[in-house]
């Protein structure tokens, strides 16, 4: 007897999107698209331009050669909604791993991949997303943040703050960006200056944080919805002074260990229990990235960041820790598809009405 065949789900793969990070979606995207099992799966690839018009007529060509033809709706097409059983947003950076997208999906009531409308918003913007782990205990660098009416009313007050309360090297980063974009490592006050308004350019809130000397830095992959589980953690030499956007992306120089061997037993123990508490505190779904530097003579473990949709690309770490930890790329496409479905699952089970004892709205 054979074996009966199950239906192929269908996923809707969205990518682009309205940020600084656009480029990096693209590249994440045509990862993700390549490597998702088509035994099991039939992919529908659905592009969203630098303007937020989303296009379904080959938009990886489209937005790839920067030629879009397509009209473009300003939402996701009803029939595209009915015709995926789950999404898969590849999207990084506002407009998109913030918590806007996963919103709409919440609204059409679709299967999607990654963390929740909440849990989105918090984790992108960085300076919440801090004070939530320090309400949590959990050990950070130091850091400070300020808005850019701020700055341009009163630039030296700030400058005599962060120079008060951190140490130089510190690093400068818009709050609501990824991917090192606009990133700046600053070793005195002119440097301050100028990657301060550096980072205005993509955001109106910036975070500054104080650099650690001498440490290795750090990543951990964590997948799961209630039961997270975390990678061997991985390690990045950057070919820079520090893991900018050049770095990270175009050089190809950057040495990416998927699965360290610098830290003890103890330490990576460590590392992974703070990965799957971050992960937890932030109530995420699906996966995240979380980012550590620890000292190489202290092995003292500062979290820096957590990352809700990290990259997908051929050499982001997060696919390459968990082939290192022996999930490979497609099986973890696999796992993250069914976690989405079975999320879609728990939810449908909740209850949406309430029966009062009369029906006082009606009077």
């Amino acid at each position: 007897m054979s074996k009966k065949r199950t239906k192929k789900l269908t996923v809707g793969v969205i990518f682009g999107g309205r940020s600084g990070e656009h480029e990096v979606s693209l590249v994440s995207a045509a990862s993700v698209i390549k490597n998702i099992p088509r035994s099991k799966y039939t992919v529908v690839p659905i592009g969203i331009t630098k303007e937020g018009l989303w296009i379904i007529d080959s938009p990886m060509n489209q937005l790839k050669s920067g030629r879009v033809t397509e009209k473009g709706t300003r939402l996701l097409p009803e029939s595209v909604v009915k015709k995926c059983d789950v999404f898969f947003p590849v999207l990084h950076g506002p407009y998109g791993e913030d918590g806007t997208v996963q919103g709409m999906l919440e609204m059409a009531g679709a299967a999607y991949v990654g963390a929740g409308v909440l849990s989105s918003a918090i984790c992108m913007d960085k300076v919440i997303q801090k004070q939530v782990c320090d309400e949590a205990g959990i050990p950070q660098v130091r850091y400070d943040w300020f808005y850019g009416k701020d700055w341009k009313r009163s630039p030296g007050l700030i400058i005599r703050k962060l120079e008060k309360n951190l140490r130089y090297p510190m690093f400068i980063k818009p709050a609501n960006l990824g991917s090192s974009v606009a990133i700046s490592r600053a070793s005195n006050k002119k440097e301050l200056v100028t990657a301060i308004n550096l980072a205005f350019k993509y955001d109106r809130k910036i975070i500054v944080e104080q650099g650690m000397v001498n440490f290795y830095e750090i990543e951990c992959a964590v997948i799961g919805n209630d039961k997270p589980k975390a990678s061997w953690p991985g390690e990045i030499i950057s070919s820079n002074d520090f893991y900018d956007y050049d770095a990270k992306y175009v050089d190809g120089l950057t040495d990416e260990v998927a699965k360290t061997t610098n830290l003890s037993v103890k330490v990576v123990k460590e590392i992974k229990s703070m990965a799957v508490k971050t992960y937890q505190v932030m109530n995420c779904k699906g996966l995240a990235r979380v980012d550590f530097m620890v000292g190489k003579k202290t092995s003292q473990i500062k979290l820096t960041e957590i990352n809700t949709m990290p990259g997908f690309t051929s050499i982001s770490m997060y696919p390459k820790m968990w082939a290192s930890t022996g999930l490979k790329y497609p099986k973890m496409l696999d796992k993250l598809i069914g976690l989405a479905v079975l999320e879609k699952v728990q939810k449908d089970r909740l209850q949406t009405s309430f029966k009062p004892k009369r029906a006082w709205y009606q009077e």
